[in-house]
């Protein structure tokens, strides 16, 4: 597909590199919304985005990943919502269970918001045909194997991205 050619859909390049769960929703929420409105997308996963394309998603809410992380969100059920979690992230993340219970909280907000999950995000994208390009170079330094990812995950280094990416209309680094 080229830029040049007027009638060809709109294009999104997407390069994911974290997986913790703040970080999981930005490129399966951007990349259904714009595979939805007819447009061809690839989301490249490397470092620790990578883990996004394992059949069991584990993504959780890291402070430490975050250190913009506000303490006062309106998580979990309504009695909970205006809680002041007004703790350092530095404290939060020595805290035991805090990130088990941060993950469960973000997740229920969601829910309680009407948000797909992440693995609902992740399914729409596949049944949309979004490229799911798996970072080569990120599988050898972390010792994965393909086995290791969703069957639908397509393996790619650089320039597999790059070719795709030169002629997308919107490249974005999440």
């Amino acid at each position: 597909m080229s830029k040049s050619d007027p009638n060809a859909p709109k294009r999104l390049a997407l390069i994911a590199s974290k997986g913790t769960l703040d970080w999981a929703y930005p490129p399966f929420i951007l990349a259904s919304a714009a595979a939805s409105m007819g447009w061809e997308v690839g989301v490249f996963f490397t470092f620790y985005g990578l883990t996004l394309l394992k059949p069991e998603l584990t993504a959780a809410v890291s402070p430490l990943g975050n250190p913009a992380m506000p303490m006062k969100m309106p998580f979990g059920s309504e009695g909970f919502q205006n809680i002041n979690w007004a703790m350092p992230n530095l404290l939060m993340a020595n805290v035991p269970g805090f990130e088990t219970v941060a993950t469960s909280l973000m997740k229920q907000t969601f829910k309680n918001k009407g948000v797909a999950s992440v693995e609902e995000l992740r399914e729409a994208c596949i049944e949309l045909d979004v490229r799911l390009i798996a970072c080569q170079m990120t599988m050898d330094v972390f010792g994965f194997k393909v086995e290791d990812f969703i069957p639908q995950a397509e393996l790619g280094g650089a320039a597999t991205f790059l070719e795709y990416a030169a002629d997308a209309d919107i490249q974005l680094f999440i």
